[in-house]
């Protein structure tokens, strides 16, 4: 294991809250040049106008002029390169991106979600039973953050459940910045050849799920592309939301006003949603984007070529954007905020991420109505590109 690199400020957390830093950055000079995990410096944009403005311009904030898939002390061929980026939406810019998506909307429509809510709190009342027979305490997050989603996701694209904990530990590598980058290569790698296995087996008898139709209906997707989709959907299908679930509950009962709100009130569980997407805000910032012309930014002028990020969490925390941002209040609702992106890269599986929440936290609050933690300190999850929790023990 390397040693653990500095964290940026959009990296650093105090619990739930901004580094200090992070906020004195937004509320002064608002950009600035960082050093991140990936050994790049880029300017870290952090007010919630400024990060809204790059996020919506895919013309001068490129994506697809970006090499997202070069880990540092790696040399890899551009041959390579376009081999690992194919088919992820998130290193393309329009028309590619477009095409892309195109082919993905109809799968995650909010009408096409609703069709799952059954089978989701189906598998959320699974869940609770076993916590239920198992008995108090337990581990929040082993028990119900990080199944539930896994098991939604696996149905959804086709990924044999049994794999879980195989594609759980390699995700969970793949976005830890403490790792060295043979063990970050080796999850990459990993990752792409069982991805590449489960494609051939769609494509030899595609079935109903989301990557049998897309190897039925889509023809024109090469098997690079398959294995791309394939992978970015089942990292970040499982990992986000997870970390939601088990940080939202953190967050829910360090703030028992808030919790007594929701349990007597769970109409508002929609509200509560988007407030704690804002408030937590768990992916720290935007995927790199490159400046293709010359770009100012709060009064900074930037270069051609210069790589920008977005630090979501100081956008949503921002007081220009909402008064009184470092307070939990489920009763905002938070409409606007930035947890899951702005622009053509807006997250396209935030209809499913909502669905799962919205079933999920009142189904637990009914079931466990006494529900607390049991230990002081909280195991939360400082080195990963999605913050979160590792473990959260809770009795009831």
């Amino acid at each position: 294991m390397s040693e653990s690199p500095a964290l940026p400020p959009h990296m650093r957390r105090a619990g739930f809250d901004p580094d200090p830093e992070l906020e004195a950055l937004r509320d002064g000079e608002g950009v600035r040049l960082v050093r991140t995990p990936p050994g790049i410096d880029a300017w870290l944009v952090t007010r919630y106008e400024d990060v809204r403005a790059v996020l919506g311009d895919a013309e001068r904030f490129s994506s697809a002029q970006t090499i997202t898939f070069q880990l540092p002390g790696v040399r890899s061929s551009a041959e390579e390169i376009a081999t690992l980026r194919a088919g992820n939406l998130l290193a393309f810019d329009p028309p590619e991106h477009t095409r892309l998506r195109r082919i993905l909307t109809p799968e995650f429509t909010l009408r096409r979600i609703r069709r799952l809510e059954p089978r989701i709190m189906c598998i959320v009342e699974d869940h609770l039973d076993a916590m239920e027979r198992a008995g108090s305490p337990a581990d929040l997050v082993s028990s119900f953050a990080l199944p539930i989603p896994s098991l939604v996701i696996c149905e959804l694209l086709g990924v044999p459940y049994a794999d879980r904990v195989g594609f759980q530990r390699r995700t969970a590598r793949l976005l830890d910045v403490s790792a060295s980058t043979e063990e970050r290569r080796a999850a990459q790698l990993e990752s792409r050849a069982y991805m590449a296995e489960l494609v051939a087996r769609a494509q030899a008898d595609p079935g109903e799920e989301l990557l049998g139709t897309l190897v039925r209906e889509h023809g024109d997707l090469t098997t690079d592309e398959l294995i791309g989709i394939g992978g970015l959907l089942l990292v970040a299908g499982h990992e986000t939301t997870s970390n939601m679930l088990g940080l939202g509950t953190l967050a829910l009962l360090r703030h028992p006003d808030q919790l007594e709100l929701l349990k007597k009130e769970p109409d508002r569980v929609d509200a509560a949603v988007e407030e704690l997407l804002r408030w937590l805000s768990v992916v720290h910032s935007s995927t790199f984007r490159t400046t293709t012309t010359k770009a100012e930014i709060a009064g900074q002028e930037i270069g051609p070529g210069e790589p920008v990020i977005c630090a979501l969490l100081g956008a949503n925390r921002d007081p220009a954007f909402l008064s009184d941002p470092e307070t939990l209040d489920i009763a905002r609702g938070a409409p606007g905020h930035l947890a899951f992106g702005h622009g053509v890269h807006h997250c396209l599986g935030a209809p499913l991420a909502r669905m799962e929440m919205r079933v999920a936290f009142p189904a637990l609050l009914r079931r466990f109505p006494e529900l607390r933690e049991v230990e002081p300190e909280a195991h939360f999850r400082s080195f990963s590109f999605v913050y979160g929790l590792s473990s959260l023990k809770v009795a009831w």
